[in-house]
């Protein structure tokens, strides 16, 4: 494993080294002297494994491909933004807008997650083991966001096909999001999301949003709306 100081080296330094355009043949990576930077870890594109050794900004792990990183500390805005695959796991909290517009890979936030988790996701799954902010999974495409805590008011607003599993309560649900029925496909989907996330929840004790597909065509009762 390559150590890297970033109070030493710099974040432009470190993140080429991360990115191998440095030529670097490591493939196991550990950054210490974090302080809060953002875009740390950014724009990672091969099956590395980076450990971040300490609390980040904005944007860390930002567009990350293949890549395996963990975050021992908080995470800042933006986590894991449009991001394509690979795993981001924080072992604390996430600001907000966590995963948001990512297309695939999974996201495991050990805390709770900030406003607007998954915002506008196109695939990711996201597994919060805390609660998320108000506006979680606003207009989320699709992917699964799992909610092993609470969720604030206007979850799931204006959701197009991705699943959201909740445990907890939620204040409110946005608008055309709407409880559906678990079925058996359902228990058995949210099963590996929490054993891949390292949860031991029981998916018996969730249940499953969606979009109630009321907004999807303009309606001509609504033309003075307009």
């Amino acid at each position: 494993m390559e150590k890297l100081d970033l109070a030493e080296l710099g974040l432009r330094a470190v993140n080429r080294r991360l990115q191998g355009r440095e030529g670097a043949e490591e493939t196991a990576f550990e950054v210490t002297g974090l302080k809060g930077e953002h875009a740390v870890a950014a724009g990672l594109m091969s099956p590395i494994s980076v450990t971040l050794k300490g609390h980040v900004g904005y944007y860390c792990a930002g567009m990350n491909k293949q890549a395996e990183i963990v975050i021992e500390g908080n995470a800042g805005v933006g986590l894991a933004e449009n991001m394509m695959s690979g795993t981001v796991r924080v072992k604390g909290d996430a600001s907000q807008s966590a995963g948001a517009t990512a297309h695939g890979g999974l996201l495991v936030i050990d805390g709770n997650a900030s406003a607007r988790c998954g915002i506008s996701m196109k695939g990711v799954d996201i597994v919060v083991k805390g609660s998320v902010g108000h506006n979680s999974a606003f207009m989320a495409q699709a992917g699964r966001l799992v909610i092993c805590g609470d969720a604030d008011d206007g979850l799931g607003d204006s959701i197009y096909e991705a699943r959201i599993y909740l445990k907890g309560e939620a204040r409110g649900l946005g608008a055309d999001c709407v409880e559906k029925e678990m079925r058996a496909e359902h228990l058995e989907e949210l099963a590996g999301l929490l054993a891949a996330a390292g949860s031991d929840a029981d998916p018996k004790d969730f249940r499953r949003y969606g979009s109630a597909r009321q907004l999807y065509n303009f309606k001509v009762d609504n033309v003075d709306a307009y």
